[in-house]
């Protein structure tokens, strides 16, 4: 029997803090309006359009913050199944291995295990979004000229999430009751990059497999 989300998100578990978009802010008033859409039931393909007279750069910011919340609590949910054990290897099938490079400690790139990958993913991330040089809150301050670029990164790392979770955790994920959620996250997170051709479609070849089976329904 399906669980409700509250249910299945309420673990007795410690999730990063979401990142949060300041009352008063242009961003937050496009995160309303952002949510209110996806919330009414509308096409995903509509929702994620350029609202008139907006700027992109914020839009894909309102965006790329959010779907590091929405993941990173479906990867919080799900790390108790994902052990060094399970998964000495972050990868998606046998034909996809990710290896970690961060040009820090991570020089060259690394086989990790999926936890410590996604760790470090999610980290990297949240020290992205809370830079004020490439994520600036204060009005006026304008994006610098490779904002997009780092959004690419990011969005083109977070669908590895995605694609280690459908191929290697689907079932606990149905057990959960939590399918139908994660589908709508990935189905907007698809819909989103496409519209401003955020990722190179060769790179979402992982899932392909999977818009043509019962899993994800993206037509």
């Amino acid at each position: 029997m399906a669980l409700c989300l509250g249910q299945v998100f309420s673990k007795d578990k410690t999730f990063r803090p979401r990142k949060r978009f300041e009352p008063g802010t242009q961003r937050f008033e496009l995160y309303k309006r952002a949510q209110a859409s996806l919330k009414s039931g509308l096409d995903l393909r509509k929702v994620v359009q350029l609202p008139d007279r907006e700027n992109i750069n914020d839009w894909i910011a309102v965006h790329v913050v959010d779907f590091f919340n929405r993941i990173n609590l479906i990867y919080g949910t799900m790390s108790e199944f994902c052990t060094e054990k399970s998964c000495p290897i972050m990868s998606g099938g046998p034909r996809y291995e990710y290896r970690w490079q961060d040009g820090d400690q991570y020089k060259r790139p690394t086989k990790l295990p999926a936890l410590i990958y996604m760790n470090l993913l999610m980290n990297w991330i949240e020290s992205l979004i809370n830079n004020e040089d490439i994520f600036p809150t204060r009005v006026g301050v304008p994006f610098p000229k490779n904002f997009q670029q780092v959004c690419k990164k990011i969005l083109s790392r977070l669908f590895r999430v995605f694609v280690h979770v459908y191929i290697h955790h689907f079932d606990m994920i149905c057990s959960m009751g939590a399918e139908a959620h994660i589908n709508t996250c990935y189905k907007h997170y698809y819909y989103f990059i496409s519209e401003f051709s955020l990722i190179d479609h060769s790179e979402l070849e992982p899932l392909s497999s999977l818009w043509k089976s019962c899993h994800v329904h993206l037509l």
